[in-house]
């Protein structure tokens, strides 16, 4: 049946204005979407921010902070913030209390890396300090609470160290007498640093910075390896520390261990074996990074899902209008 003449015009004009109210909808729907997707990708998107610790290098006995030069540079090849600050070699409590403040300068977190009797002065001075989130014992001390270093260091056998000392007594500005301890010359090479060139050895003999005796006497007072991861470093052919009091160390304070064919020195024989244990130290406990999302990670799947659930929208919205058209036209 053909429909009616007046009726016809009508059904023209009403046709046209529900197609563009339906399309309507649906972009208005599929904008908002849309407008979702980016505001969550926006809100979700985060600048991969990755912070490196500083590494503090604490020297030891008969050396000084130019000990860690060979570390030192290579670490800042690789972006890292090096301080290497003065070991007093006065006493362990004092020692100790000075890095301990010297710590409290530093912002962020903090590889503490001490080498020798450094190692006894970190594991004080990181007590209590939440900024240091990993130690590093290079050929060094790692006393227990209420142990001295004489009595640490006789516990295994091994050690050149006592037979190659040559006190000096002086005088304290109070009046008080004291003795510093320096390796004899024509020792140094074989009791510390056997393995570098003769000549490198005898100018760091007479170079060297002599401990002062007191310091194998003081007990220490804490020991932060209990409580903060820490790794080591053994050196197989160590004359002043035994490598077997090196590993008893390692193994009481469950630090990761590496062993490597060295003398005491290996700071300076070995820079790069010493500057991989630190890295592995500063990724383990010193780093503090956002995790980056990578551009198919969750950005993208929640870009994806909404886009998806935008086109369905719009062919929804179609669908809506299609349908209200079918409800609209006229019977034939």
């Amino acid at each position: 049946m053909t429909g009616s003449p007046v009726l016809a015009p009508r059904h023209r004009r009403i046709r046209p204005t529900r197609t563009r109210h339906g399309h309507a909808i649906a972009t208005a729907l599929t904008a908002t979407v849309l407008a979702a997707a980016a505001g969550s990708a926006a809100a979700d998107t985060s600048t991969t921010v990755v912070t490196k610790p500083t590494v503090v290098l604490v020297h030891g006995a008969f050396a000084d902070a130019s000990s860690w030069n060979a570390v030192a540079e290579r670490l800042q090849r690789d972006g890292y913030s090096v301080v290497a600050p003065a070991n007093p070699l006065r006493g362990l409590a004092g020692d100790s209390a000075y890095i301990a403040s010297f710590l409290k300068s530093i912002q962020g977190p903090i590889v503490l890396v001490g080498h020798s009797y450094g190692g006894a002065v970190i594991s004080t001075a990181a007590a209590g300090n939440s900024q240091v989130k990993s130690l590093v014992f290079v050929n060094a001390f790692m006393p227990d609470k209420g142990e001295a270093l004489g009595a640490l260091g006789d516990k295994f056998p091994g050690s050149e160290l006592a037979a190659a000392l040559k006190p000096v007594p002086f005088r304290n500005a109070d009046g008080a007498n004291g003795t510093d301890l320096y390796l004899q010359a024509a020792k140094f090479h074989q009791a510390f640093a056997a393995d570098l060139p003769a000549a490198m050895s005898a100018l760091m003999a007479a170079t060297q910075r002599p401990i002062s005796a007191s310091a194998f006497m003081d007990k220490a007072v804490e020991a932060a390896w209990k409580t903060i991861p820490s790794w080591a470093l053994v050196s197989t052919r160590d004359k002043a520390i035994p490598p077997a009091l090196e590993r008893f160390e390692a193994k009481r304070a469950h630090a990761h261990t590496v062993e490597i064919d060295a003398s005491h020195v290996a700071l300076l024989s070995h820079p790069d074996a010493v500057t991989d244990l630190i890295r592995r130290a500063a990724v383990g406990g010193g780093s503090s990074a956002q995790p980056a999302l990578a551009a198919t990670g969750r950005n993208a799947l929640a870009l994806a899902g909404l886009g998806a659930l935008a086109g369905v929208t719009v062919l929804t919205g179609y669908g809506l209008v299609g349908a209200a058209r079918k409800r609209r036209e006229p019977r034939r």
